[in-house]
């Protein structure tokens, strides 16, 4: 494996290696602010502003409290936030909310389901940095050779369009050729995982289920009692509802008046990210594998503070061996 490189931009300035996962709907400005203050990458899909005009007022209200936070905490300093951009043509808004983030420099770019050179490029022109999620190794390569800065594995257990491969093996495959920055996502929900995912080889974990149950998420207080309620067992994948395969909670499929064991296939033909996904996202919910290390509902500060104390936990041990 090759040695790692310095992490580039806002990536050297986390002080806790976690990146929280953009959630759809659910991830808000009182969430993401929580988790910065806290020393994670917070971070919200740029879609969940809505209307889009919105997102200028979100991104007004992120930085200026996160500005008045670090001038207030010198010697602890918030970690840098990022917004999620789908890059899939039927989101007619890309275009419009990246220039939003250029014009408030969000210091980190999420892509999905699409990569697009031009995107990159418009993050670089203020020193933003593009980290790209993807669900095999074949969109790895070409992710960077569009000009991502960074990767983010989306293995099998991970919530929301997840992908199918093994943690061990896509992470090792990505080292064989990438040395630039890493995260891994796939049911990360203790500290012990987020160490394990270091171990691998990820610069990062990427964490997002676990923060469904917070006091500050823009979630109904059912999904996240169905969260708290469930584990790795009552997660179905399919691409039933979007076009692209996912995970989701059975007790909602159900809730819907749907098996779920017996659903439709679509077509890839068939994928949308529109006004159909917000009502896929909002009644049919989607989370990962690692939801049953969420015992109860949180604040998003007191979930990382037990995240962080697992993390020291689980290297103490192993340097105690």
């Amino acid at each position: 494996m090759k040695p790692k490189r310095a992490l580039p931009g806002a990536l050297a300035k986390v002080p806790f290696p976690v990146i929280a996962a953009p959630l759809f709907i659910i991830s808000n400005p009182e969430l993401l602010i929580a988790q910065c203050i806290s020393g994670v990458v917070g971070s919200m899909p740029a879609l969940n502003a809505r209307p889009s005009a919105q997102l200028s007022d979100w991104l007004a209200q992120i930085t200026e409290t996160l500005d008045a936070y670090n001038k207030a905490h010198p010697d602890r300093p918030a970690a840098p936030f990022a917004v999620n951009q789908i890059v899939h043509k039927s989101n007619d808004r890309l275009d419009s909310d990246m220039q939003e983030c250029v014009r408030f420099k969000v210091p980190i770019i999420i892509t999905s389901l699409g990569a697009r050179p031009e995107i990159n490029e418009a993050a670089h022109s203020y020193g933003g940095v593009v980290m790209h999620d993807v669900i095999n190794n074949t969109f790895a390569r070409k992710a960077i050779e569009k000009g991502a800065d960074g990767l983010i594995a989306v293995a099998a257990g991970a919530g929301g369009h997840a992908g199918v491969k093994s943690p061990f093996a896509f992470t090792q495959e990505i080292r064989e050729w990438f040395e630039g920055p890493l995260a891994l996502s796939g049911a990360i929900a203790n500290g012990g995982a987020v160490l394990a995912a270091q171990a691998m080889g990820a610069d990062f974990a990427y964490m997002g289920s676990a923060f469904i149950a917070t006091h500050e998420a823009r979630a109904s207080q059912a999904y996240k009692e169905c969260v708290v309620n469930s584990s790795s067992d009552d997660i179905v994948y399919t691409n039933a509802f979007t076009g692209v395969n996912g995970n989701y909670l059975a007790p909602s499929i159900r809730s819907a008046g749907l098996d779920p064991e017996h659903l439709p296939v679509k077509d890839k033909s068939e994928m949308d990210f529109g006004s159909t996904s917000v009502k896929a996202w909002r009644d049919i919910w989607g989370s990962g594998q690692g939801i049953g290390a969420v015992k109860e509902i949180v604040s998003a500060s007191a979930l990382i503070a037990r995240i962080k104390q697992e993390y020291g936990e689980a290297k103490k041990a192993l340097t105690t061996q």
